[in-house]
């Protein structure tokens, strides 16, 4: 070994040993930076729970320290002090999660370093501070023992309750909590007077659908779940109180329909003395049903049963009907709109719109607790119960006033729904002379809409009496499900341009303005005096109305309108209050006939 290798060897023995003794020595003297107190979360979400990151220290010696926050890059945040710190002397840093300029930081992890100015150096505090703005993942997973597709059905026939399943964080301080609100109801309502606190650990909860022992109403309800991090975030399984948006379910499986009789009849017609059937289920009672036609006292059928049972009858015989099979039990009542057929084919064919009835009617399809309607833009069941008393609220307003008007001028009629007219049901349009829409025909299957549109085309007369029509489309699928709903176009499947209906200031008088087609003949070409009125802007193609009613104080807006499509013929009445005031005002009954005796020509 040379002189100069056995000096470098010494050296590095040397410097070894060093380092030795110095890192002892480091080991054993007390750290700048003593007794750091601090939470490793902080949540600044203004909820009054851990809303300020609190820090404090003391040092080992006097010093003149700066505080500075730093995000995991390392980069500064922001300077939360500076000042003078005597040795032993405690110093508390708070932040709330803004940067310099006061905006907040993204939620993360950051560090303390303190800048010891006397000393030359930078200390890091060994603390990560965690920001955690983020509600927690809170979700209804399911609710049984049914555990079917759909809302949990109550009261239970084997009288269990319903256990609602539940996803949230679990510990001390997670602060669980059910709300159930019912949400057929606007603005949806609470059902509980306060939250139900469930325990830490909790992973379900049950109901029996009472509250301080008596059964809630029936309806629509959903069940949502509030827990707590331990950051202080409160995360909810839904909106609280539960907010709907266009086209969106509800969060989660939280769906809870109370339902204690019901009467769920077919969509198609059934022919005239053919055998008819009509699903009832109650709830712990026997009940009685009858059969008895729309704006008729006189009763059809009857019989009895009791809980779940499928209820044959004999359709009446004789002309095309609307009917109401009506079930009782001691303490409650629903119905169910059955629709016959007459045997004999006859030249008008009146269509009921089937699809609107279920696409206003607030149930719930598929168990989020939110009802399911086309006015919001969800798809819906073609078969099911009709909430309330089982009878659509339309069919007060229009269709049973209308039948009602053409049963008492003995008019005969056949009568389908446009659900069947879409489906191929109970027969084709194309053998009848003329088609009445009768009601708010807002929603049409693409299948209905080109048979509708086919037949006219072809020479066929419709009128339609309802508002708000033929401007949406929705798409029936094999299962049995009206979907994709469209919002209004400016046209309607015949071309014309509508406006929406319009309230004026005070009641205004529709009066005759054309009549080519003497479709005013035996009216004195004033038809009363209406709050409300749907205004047709123009016919297909820009071609004039063969017959129109304006209302003269509102610059001659053309109400009632008779237009010719292809070689056919359209009519729309173009008044909400049509059904409702047609057998009291000779002016609009004598319309009707008009209408009627068009339809029928040939």
């Amino acid at each position: 070994m040379t002189t100069t290798a056995r000096i470098a060897f010494a050296l590095l023995v040397v410097a070894t040993f060093g380092a030795f003794f110095v890192a002892q020595e480091l080991k054993t003297t007390p750290p700048a930076v003593q007794d750091v107190r601090a939470r490793g979360f902080f949540s600044p979400n203004r909820d009054g729970r851990f809303d300020r990151m609190r820090m404090s220290f003391f040092l080992k010696q006097a010093d003149d320290v700066t505080a500075t926050v730093l995000n995991r890059s390392g980069d500064e945040i922001r300077v939360l002090a500076e000042r003078r710190l005597r040795a032993g002397q405690r110093m508390r840093l708070v932040w709330d999660g803004t940067d310099a300029r006061g905006r907040p930081v993204p939620d993360g992890i950051y560090r303390i370093r303190l800048t010891l100015r006397r000393q030359g150096r930078a200390v890091l505090i060994p603390r990560n501070i965690a920001k955690d703005t983020t509600p927690p993942r809170v979700r209804v997973t399911s609710i049984g023992p049914a555990r079917t597709p759909g809302p949990e059905l109550l009261p239970r026939p084997d009288g269990d309750p319903a256990a609602v399943n539940i996803q949230a964080p679990a510990g001390p301080g997670s602060h669980k909590e059910v709300l159930v609100f019912r949400t057929d109801v606007r603005p949806a309502r609470a059902v509980f007077d306060r939250p139900i606190e469930l325990a830490d650990d909790a992973s379900s909860w049950r109901w029996d659908g009472t509250v301080r022992g008596r059964r809630v109403a029936a309806g629509t309800y959903a069940v949502i779940v509030r827990g707590r991090d331990q950051a202080g975030n409160i995360g909810s399984s839904a909106p609280v109180p539960p907010r709907f948006e266009y086209g969106r379910p509800l969060p989660g499986r939280g769906g809870i329909t109370v339902r204690y009789l019901r009467a769920q009849s077919p969509t198609a017609p059934v022919k005239a003395r053919e055998s008819a059937s009509v699903a009832v289920e109650s709830v712990d009672e026997r009940f009685t049903w009858q059969l008895r036609r729309v704006g008729s006292p006189g009763v059809r059928s009857r019989g009895s049963g009791s809980r779940t049972r499928v209820v044959r009858f004999r359709a009446p015989g004789g002309k095309s009907g609307l009917y109401l099979f009506e079930v009782r039990t001691r303490t409650r009542r629903t119905a169910a709109p059955v629709v016959v057929q007459a045997r004999r084919p006859r030249d008008v064919l009146v269509v009921l719109p089937a699809t609107t009835w279920q696409g206003l009617n607030p149930v719930d399809d598929d168990g989020d607790g939110r009802p399911d309607t086309l006015s919001q833009g969800l798809a819906v069941k073609l078969a099911r119960p009709y909430a309330g008393d089982g009878i659509p609220p339309q069919i007060r307003r229009h269709e049973a006033l209308l039948l009602a008007q053409l049963d008492r001028k003995g008019r005969r009629y056949d009568l389908t729904t446009d659900i069947a007219l879409a489906r191929g049901e109970g027969g084709s349009i194309a053998g009848y002379r003329g088609v009445i829409l009768a009601g708010d025909t807002r929603w049409l299957d693409a299948t209905a809409a080109r048979a509708l549109r086919g037949f006219v085309r072809g020479g066929g007369r419709l009128l339609s009496v309802g508002t708000g029509s033929l401007r949406r489309s929705v798409t029936f699928t094999p299962g049995g499900r009206a979907i994709a709903p469209t919002l209004p176009t400016a046209r309607d499947l015949f071309g014309a341009r509508l406006r929406a209906v319009a309230r004026a200031p005070e009641p205004v008088t529709i009066v005759n303005v054309i009549d080519r087609i003497d479709l005013f003949a035996g009216t004195d070409g004033q038809f009363g005096s209406f709050e409300r009125f749907e205004q047709t802007l123009d016919v297909q193609g820009g071609r004039d109305a063969v017959a129109a009613a304006a209302s003269t104080q509102e610059g001659d807006r053309q109400v009632i309108v008779a237009a010719r499509v292809g070689e056919g013929l359209v009519i729309r009445t173009g008044l909400p209050e049509f059904s409702a005031t047609v057998h009291e005002n000779a002016e609009l009954a004598e319309l009707l006939d008009r209408a009627w005796t068009l339809l029928r020509r040939r």
